[in-house]
């Protein structure tokens, strides 16, 4: 009498503005008993294989360009959201970044106020822009990394 073993593995990858793309896929294979009662280390080397081929139609199909993603998955090793922090806005094609986070808006307004810098001249200058808060994820990222790189006490340099 055949073994019957079925390996399922799912996986949901964040997108942008609360979205998220998910897959999931089952593989059953039938198996030799005797791997239960005489080889245990042959039995956990065939779910390991069954479960590799499960991961891998997974994420082919969550990373396929058919599902507008990278052919392959964001080299963060996390597996998780893109490198892109843009969401397409479906007819024109074009990407709309993110906002910054809350976090971000606080932390960058906390370390302007440390500074004593004229933080609306710095976004200006910088990015264009007058708040922290029509700052992207990434811009705002970058903006704590230069704001904190400041001398403290410099009035922030020049502004």
């Amino acid at each position: 009498m055949p073994l019957k073993l079925n390996v399922g593995y799912s996986k949901k990858i964040g997108q942008p503005d609360y979205g998220s793309l998910g897959a999931s896929g089952n593989v059953e294979v039938e198996l030799d008993q005797y791997l239960v009662f005489h080889d245990l280390d042959g039995l956990h080397t065939k779910i390991k294989q069954v479960f590799v081929a499960a991961r891998q139609a997974v994420n082919d199909e969550l990373y396929s360009s058919e599902n507008g993603q990278p052919a392959s998955p964001p080299h963060n090793g996390t597996g998780g959201q893109h490198a892109s922090n843009g969401n397409s806005n479906g007819s024109s094609g074009q990407r709309r970044a993110r906002k910054a986070t809350v976090s971000q808006v606080r932390a960058i307004n906390s370390i302007a106020d440390r500074l004593q810098l004229d933080l609306a001249k710095w976004l200006h200058e910088k990015f264009g822009l007058n708040i922290p808060a029509d700052l992207s994820i990434s811009d705002a990222s970058h903006a704590i990394d230069e704001l904190k790189a400041l001398p403290s006490g410099s009035n922030g340099g020049h502004y």
